[in-house]
């Protein structure tokens, strides 16, 4: 095989004892952190968002990194279905949709249980479906393996003659890749392992002519949802790359002249996921708040079916956390606060405002009022200040 000669560093070896205790650290607390994830109980509608919103970055960074102009906030118009396109950007749109439905049917796959072997064929099925209805490059036909040379940027792809049997020893090497019998508890850490070093190896063979980005990021992304990895946490890698370009092509560069080990690829990568699960937990944290705050709200005023009980809970309800207002803006904070307060002085409003101080759910601060969701901190767990 020609490949040994031009392409040294592609040798299906991958040795765990070459990690340093930073990775492992990391690895220890990727998995973690999904567990958290996939445990968050959230409202439908926040989840449902949740979803879309990751989604779409997902998909912008994958789309994104081999050129795609569109913005993350159009990427979620567009995955929201509510992003028409002029007919000279339409192919823009069609990619996005392209990546849309393949991450679709790799979720349904998993939901419904179906078979989700790595072969060449799946690969080049996730390969047709990334370019049909995109611009045609010369030479190259969706989902068929390329019988030319390719550079990308100082990179040569492996030798074209090579490429089905390199493709066919990932997917048998990357299958065989399973945790010991007896330390089935490294079944995540061998999971999301296979996940970065899938996405290395196609970027290192470059089987098709075009799409092997995309390609990659999808491989990587089957195998992280078949790990267990939370649906939102799945997406994040293709984010992590995007974000940090410089880095990603920095990464591969170096990987891909076989003097730089892997282990520093999979840092990269590990690293970056961890941050952004980090990010994540953040949005699920506040969105966890959001929800014991209301329950809080609505609990206060359990015994309290009056009018001005009513009016002093929408008030709550409705003014957006860590925004302050004038007591002369209170009547504006939604239509139904404003209904509330027809025919009544400002004197009602100042006696609503001190009786929610005097329950600890407003606070006067300066230039006006705020809630106090602080109120409901005081239920976490005592910690020491780092």
């Amino acid at each position: 095989m020609r490949y040994q000669e031009t392409h040294p560093w592609i040798d299906f070896q991958f040795d765990l004892r070459r990690f340093d205790w930073r990775t492992w650290l990391l690895l220890g607390e990727a998995e973690s952190k999904c567990e958290h994830i996939a445990g968050a109980a959230l409202r439908p509608d926040v989840a449902a968002l949740l979803h879309q919103v990751y989604l779409s970055k997902g998909i912008h960074g994958t789309a994104s990194i081999e050129g795609n102009t569109l913005s993350e906030e159009q990427v979620l118009a567009r995955v929201q279905g509510e992003l028409p396109l002029p007919p000279s950007q339409t192919y823009l749109g069609t990619e996005i949709d392209n990546i849309l439905d393949a991450c679709n049917a790799i979720l349904n796959d998993v939901v419904a249980g179906r078979p989700l072997e790595l072969t060449p064929e799946r690969v080049s099925e996730f390969n047709r479906r990334i370019l049909t209805g995109l611009p045609a490059k010369e030479d190259v036909v969706p989902g068929e393996l390329r019988h030319h040379s390719v550079h990308v940027a100082n990179y040569l792809g492996a030798p074209a003659e090579d490429c089905e049997y390199l493709l066919k020893e990932l997917c048998r090497w990357l299958g065989e890749m399973q945790p010991p019998e007896d330390n089935q508890e490294l079944r995540f850490t061998f999971a999301i392992l296979k996940a970065v070093l899938a996405h290395l190896y196609i970027a290192w063979i470059h089987p098709f002519g075009d799409g092997n980005g995309r390609t990659a990021r999808l491989i990587e992304f089957q195998l992280m949802v078949q790990a267990g990895v939370p649906s939102p946490a799945a997406h994040l890698l293709s984010d992590h790359y995007n974000r940090t370009r410089d880095a990603y092509y920095v990464e591969l560069d170096r990987t891909s002249k076989g003097t730089f080990p892997v282990q520093g690829f999979v840092r990269y990568a590990l690293q970056g996921f961890v941050d952004l699960l980090r990010e994540q937990i953040d949005v699920v944290r506040a969105q966890q708040m959001q929800v014991t705050w209301v329950n809080y709200v609505h609990d206060t005023f359990h015994d309290r079916e009056t009018p001005a009980g009513h009016r002093q809970k929408h008030i709550v309800l409705d003014m957006p956390v860590g925004k302050t207002l004038a007591a002369a803006q209170i009547r504006e904070v939604s239509t139904r606060v404003a209904l509330a307060y027809v025919g009544k002085t400002e004197k009602t409003v100042t006696r609503d405002l001190n009786a929610l101080a005097a329950l600890g759910l407003m606070r006067r601060v300066r230039g006006g009022w705020t809630v106090n969701q602080a109120v409901v901190e005081a239920f976490l767990p005592i910690r020491a200040e780092q």
